[in-house]
């Protein structure tokens, strides 16, 4: 497996309030994109409090394939989370691919 986490590029946004109340929750998002060499089971690994989450509650994937004009959702990836860091591990079969995960969290 080879980490090419510091090949990504991260946007975090603070999406706010919940919807059932008007009381702030904190709810965040961040975007990773991965460049368009990532293999199967290349990893990426992100501590999620340096973005404000402590509790993740979703993942979503996509896949851009034939230079970027077909999005995808993908085949899934692989994640856990250890100690506050996910990890994220592309599935078999994957080569020379861009992947974007949707996290949200608390």
């Amino acid at each position: 497996m080879v980490a090419i986490t510091s090949d990504c590029v991260v946007y975090e946004q603070d999406v706010g309030f919940g919807r059932l109340d008007s009381s702030p929750l904190g709810y965040k998002e961040i975007l990773v994109e991965t460049p368009d060499t990532a293999d199967a089971t290349n990893t990426i690994l992100l501590t999620l409090a340096d973005y404000g989450i402590t509790s993740i509650k979703s993942i979503t994937q996509n896949l851009h394939s034939t230079n970027y004009s077909v999005l995808t959702t993908g085949t899934a990836s692989a994640t856990s989370v250890t100690a506050g860091v996910l990890t994220i591990t592309l599935p078999t079969g994957v080569s020379n691919e861009k992947y974007t995960f949707l996290i949200g969290g608390y």
